[in-house]
């Protein structure tokens, strides 16, 4: 039973429905898990790209995914809203935290960014940018998780960092700092708003998970996002939006919402129960270093762009990285309790988790 779970309680049930052997060889892989769901996050590229030839927007496509994941979670609704009753105020606090900025706001935030971007040919900024957020997570976890990193978590990290900077950016390795320079400034903060609320997502997911159990976590996060989401496609395209599907999107919005949406969160937080938000948060970044790797992929599963050293050798290392970290992560991080009360962050919370 999950230590905070008490008897009769849903998330208890969650807890026992794997052995503890079974549990056990789960938690000694969490972090290559974490990865894995990453890697699984990357796949959305086959499902949107069709998707926006349709003619559908960024946020109709959102609204859409979220909406049929919502839907997904429907059946088990009785036992989720009975797990989530007898938990800290706190807890539900980081719950609602968690689908408002990393799930809602954050995409917008960051699509946001791209338009700008392209629009003065600087569009690495973003992604320059976006290459902060694990050093944000890992600010986080300090305050709110306590967590302390070790010497040698840092080498380890720089490392990794490195590897997905090499794979992203290795047809210019320099681009990226000239397009910063002339790059405009509303892009920037676009871009590290973005990389803030997926960190904190990170980090709040992880506070959330060791009150309540992995699939609670996942149904709150779309669940909370939905009317945000319907708000911001309204705002943004107007009333006819509702009407913009066809049953010719059908195929991809359901490949959208089981595999990089339902199947990766699922896999995601469960990992994340036992992984130190410091290290999920470099496991993540699995995700940009997958798309690029993608594109490289032939017709018709990729767009064929050329597969440079560069990114080979950015890949190799990356998971050398993460291998490392996972082999050693009880050592590498330690996490303190209880954790730091998320009110000291702000009134409540002041300003996060893929």
């Amino acid at each position: 039973m999950h230590p905070r779970s008490p008897a009769g309680n849903p998330d208890a049930d969650t807890h026992r429905d794997v052995g503890a052997p079974g549990r056990a060889r789960l938690d000694r892989v969490s972090l290559l898990l974490i990865a894995i769901g990453a890697m699984l996050w990357a796949s959305d590229v086959f499902f949107r790209t069709g998707l926006v030839r349709h003619g559908l927007s960024s946020s109709e496509i959102v609204f859409a995914e979220d909406a049929l994941i919502t839907l997904a979670f429907v059946p088990f609704s009785v036992r989720i809203w009975g797990s989530l009753r007898g938990h800290s105020s706190r807890t539900s606090l980081a719950l609602l935290v968690i689908g408002v900025g990393p799930q809602a706001l954050a995409t917008v935030l960051f699509t946001q960014s791209i338009t700008i971007a392209l629009q003065s040919g600087a569009v690495s900024e973003t992604y320059l940018l976006q290459q902060v957020q694990p050093l944000i997570a890992v600010a986080l976890a300090w305050l709110v998780l306590k967590e302390r990193r070790r010497a040698y978590f840092w080498p380890l990290a720089a490392a990794g960092l490195v590897a997905v900077y090499l794979v992203v950016f290795a047809d210019a390795p320099l681009q990226p700092l000239s397009d910063l320079e002339r790059g405009r400034l509303l892009a920037a903060v676009c871009a590290l708003g973005a990389a803030l609320l997926w960190a904190s997502g990170t980090v709040l997911g992880r506070y959330a998970l060791r009150d309540i159990s992995f699939v609670t976590t996942a149904a709150m996060r779309f669940t909370v996002a939905l009317p945000v989401l319907l708000v911001i496609m309204l705002v943004s395209n107007g009333p006819s939006a509702l009407g913009a599907y066809h049953a010719a999107d059908v195929p991809d919005l359901l490949g959208l919402a089981v595999l990089p949406g339902l199947g990766a969160i699922l896999l995601y937080y469960r990992a994340l129960r036992s992984t130190p938000a410091s290290l999920a948060t470099l496991a993540e970044t699995a995700y940009p270093l997958t798309v690029t790797l993608l594109l490289a992929l032939p017709a018709p599963y990729g767009f064929r762009q050329q597969l440079l050293v560069l990114q080979v050798l950015g890949t190799a290392l990356f998971i050398g990285v993460i291998i490392a970290l996972n082999a050693s992560k009880e050592r590498v991080v330690v996490e303190a309790r209880p954790a730091l009360r998320l009110r000291t962050l702000g009134t409540p919370l002041n300003r996060p988790s893929g």
